[in-house]
């Protein structure tokens, strides 16, 4: 590597209103290097990378120098011409396009007008495939791709840019164990052509595993500096929140606490099959294994909205009828889907709003209004009840951080006092901290006598917040472990099988 830093900001800061997202912030960037930004939500991560990519302008006074020429701020396009690529979380990409296309649509838009030539732009794609030893059909709709492979065309996207940096934003955030391992793997690719990373993540085992040096920012300021092999990913968390934790996994729940869950035969052709398990009171049961599983689809037929072809469901005492989800809400049974932004909450409803959806029915008087004071009264006492950080609960629910909407979707079922609660992905998108909040809420109604079904692809989190685990492979339930007698090793090693 070159002494001198491919990409250096000195002192820069931002302020929106009265609130300073940054504060006087020094960071740089190598060139071929794998440099992790972690932090808390709220801490400035992205606000940074708007600054970089050249969406947002710093205060005066900062200065950020790529390859040697120095900017008081950067515009959208001449962060692109410098060679700074961002792959944000969205991923941003065209689903109606072809793979192809979408590869090959910033170096053609860019270009001077021409008509479309189709061959130079199947040679584009090809090329850029190739260049991280990868092979996707370029006909196929990006719309049809897995999560997976339409990170690897933003990826490609990137490359075809001539990117010389290149900032993924929680890039793993919806990937499957397997599927990190190979986008780690292309990382290291890029790394190997020279091509610096900036790799933001909460996974911290994934920053540890990736990362040459790792920066940590809090509440806008940056902490330190850190080369990876100096530190391990429990002295990270600590540094990031000033806080300690320390897991232990949980005991099983006995055999003579009555079974709130009974689920018998249930199958779904072509998603599982012959599905039998029982949940008891209180506890909290792990499902894990790859994408493609089964696990979802089983959540959702659980959950009334993908009615399985053969099965039975009995929750406390009684069947289930599994033909609309609003029978199954009644029967007692919460769904908090993966994807919360778009499938749990009401983006642009307020907090407070998405917090009384599920119970608006309990809360009207008989002429059929809402009664104001029951309302805010219901309100105050969820976000109180969760720790929920909000300013105003009348403010939009897009306005609070990851965490603190998972929060709120919580809230919105648990205002319902479900007796099943199914869980797919509840931490995904969210901090450390953040994180241990949530496992605290879900073991509180774990202990209230509330069953509860945890689907991740975590395996640190079933191993540490579950009762027992199950395992999924090809729509069928092919082991089960009881997370004091294994380990993670172990879990991946089922898992990866």
């Amino acid at each position: 590597m070159a002494d001198a830093p491919f990409l250096a900001i000195t002192t820069v800061s931002k302020q929106y209103g009265g609130v300073m997202a940054l504060k006087g912030v020094d960071f740089d960037v190598r060139r071929g290097e794998v440099h992790s930004i972690i932090g808390e939500n709220g801490s400035g991560k992205s606000t940074l990378i708007k600054i970089l990519s050249g969406v947002t302008t710093p205060e005066p006074g900062g200065t950020i120098t790529i390859d040697g020429e120095s900017h008081s701020a950067l515009t959208p396009q001449e962060s692109i011409r410098k060679g700074i690529q961002v792959i944000y979380q969205d991923l941003s990409l065209f689903p109606h396009l072809s793979v192809a296309e979408n590869i090959a649509i910033t170096q053609h838009l860019t270009a001077v007008p021409k008509l479309v030539r189709w061959r130079e732009i199947r040679a584009t794609a090809v090329t850029a495939l190739a260049r991280i030893g990868i092979d996707l059909d370029i006909e196929q709709k990006v719309g049809e791709l897995s999560i997976a492979n339409r990170q690897i065309v933003a990826i490609c996207r990137a490359l075809c840019a001539d990117a010389k940096l290149v900032i993924m934003d929680e890039p793993t955030a919806s990937l499957t164990h397997q599927e990190v391992e190979r986008l780690l793997s292309i990382v290291g690719d890029l790394k190997r052509k020279d091509i610096a990373t900036v790799f933001v993540s909460h996974r911290l085992h994934e920053v540890m595993a990736i990362a040459d040096r790792i920066t940590v920012l809090r509440d806008g300021e940056r902490i330190r500096t850190f080369e990876a092999r100096s530190i391990d990913h429990h002295q990270l968390a600590y540094v990031m929140t000033g806080l300690r934790f320390e897991y232990q996994a949980l005991n099983h729940v006995a055999e003579s606490v009555p079974v709130a869950l009974r689920v018998q035969g249930l199958s779904k052709a072509r998603q599982y099959r012959d599905i039998s398990l029982e949940v008891r009171l209180g506890e909290i049961l792990g499902i894990v294994g790859l994408r493609g599983a089964g696990r979802t689809e089983l959540a959702l037929s659980l959950f009334g909205m993908n009615r399985p072809d053969a099965g039975v469901v009995i929750l406390d005492g009684r069947p289930v009828d599994l033909r609309t989800n609003r029978s199954v809400v009644e029967h007692g049974i919460a769904y908090v889907s993966e994807d919360r932004l778009s499938l749990g909450l009401v983006m642009n409803q307020s907090i407070g709003a998405n917090i009384l959806i599920t119970i608006l029915d309990a809360l009207a008087s008989r002429t059929g209004l809402l009664k104001a004071s029951a309302c805010n009264g219901t309100v105050r006492d969820w976000i109180r009840k969760l720790s929920i950080k909000v300013s105003d609960p009348n403010r939009p629910v897009s306005t609070l951080s990851g965490g603190n909407q998972q929060r709120v979707v919580l809230a919105k079922w648990m205002a319902k006092r479900p007796k099943l609660l199914i869980l797919d992905s509840p931490t995904v998108g969210v901090d450390i901290a953040a994180k241990n909040g949530i496992y605290e809420i879900i073991k509180a109604l774990a202990a209230e006598g509330v069953a509860i079904i945890m689907i991740s692809d975590e395996v640190p989190e079933v191993l540490y917040h579950t009762h027992r685990i199950l395992l999924m492979r090809g729509g069928s339930v092919v082991a089960e472990r009881r997370p004091r007698e294994t380990s993670e090793e172990d879990l991946e090693g089922m898992i990866d099988a």
